[in-house]
């Protein structure tokens, strides 16, 4: 017969036993290999937009004071552009300008500092002014 106190020590043990192989097997689990994000052509820049707007938007790309129109997003889809690298400013800099059809309002980004091998993601919401963008 088990003592009464054995028990509880018994259920401790097999706890830790389990928490050892259980931390044992993720870390020793390796990482699947990141792939690109985008198959992206080269000496172009993949820009990804994420429309949530209900209106179709025209996409600008603002570089060395010019104005150069991209594509349009329909309403609430998205769409992948890739830019030609001669879009960047001498510092490898743009901006994006979300111009909706049908209404006066627009989305800015803030100037964008875009380095070889990094894509753009820019997600306008219904509200323009609280859309957001990244570059990774």
């Amino acid at each position: 017969m088990t003592h009464p106190r054995s028990v509880p020590v018994i259920r401790v043990g097999t706890a830790l036993a389990a928490l050892l192989f259980v931390g044992s097997a993720c870390f020793w689990h390796r990482k699947a290999v990141r792939e690109a994000a985008f198959d992206v052509p080269e000496g172009e820049i993949a820009l990804r937009v994420t429309n949530h707007n209900f209106l179709d938007v025209t996409v600008y790309a603002l570089h060395n004071g010019q104005r150069t129109r991209v594509g349009t997003v329909t309403g609430a889809s998205a769409q992948v552009f890739y830019l030609p690298a001669r879009l960047l400013g001498l510092g490898r800099e743009i901006q994006l300008l979300g111009d909706p059809i049908g209404s006066s309002d627009f989305a800015l980004t803030e100037t964008l500092i875009v380095q070889p091998g990094q894509y753009i993601e820019w997600t306008l919401e219904t509200d323009l002014r609280r859309s957001s963008v990244g570059v990774y």
